[in-house]
């Protein structure tokens, strides 16, 4: 089956830092893009993150609350892509799950979900203790 596996949420304390994995499994990321998305309970979902597999180019969302924490990189021979999230606040506690398509190869409007999806994942749940 092919599909979208996340992994490496939990809980941490405020400052901390966590790295999260989504991996492809049944297929691989040869020509994707791949964004981060987080949902906290009551609000809507937001965009953290994305990267194109082919070129590496990344966006990011325009986040003061994020900005400078969030890292996203992605490591091909493992069709996997991480987030890699530094000083961790309580806010940041959300369900973090990451979705990809290769129907329009556009970093930015993925991370606007402005494009069909192929695959989304279940989500990994993020917890930052004060």
């Amino acid at each position: 089956e092919r599909q979208l596996v996340e992994s490496g949420g939990g809980l941490v304390q405020a400052g901390g830092s966590l790295r999260l994995s989504c991996e492809a499994s049944g297929f691989a990321f040869d020509d994707y893009v791949i964004g981060w998305f987080r949902q906290a309970p009551g609000k809507e979902r937001e965009g953290v993150a994305s990267i194109n597999s082919v070129d590496g180019h990344t966006y990011y969302a325009d986040s003061d609350s994020m900005k400078g924490r969030f890292t996203i990189s992605m490591n091909n021979a493992k069709n996997t892509v991480y987030l890699h999230m530094s000083s961790l606040k309580p806010e940041d506690t959300a369900v973090y799950s990451c979705a990809a398509t290769r129907r329009i190869l556009n970093v930015e409007l993925l991370l606007r979900l402005w494009v069909p999806l192929d695959y989304w994942g279940q989500g990994t749940q993020v917890t930052v203790s004060s």
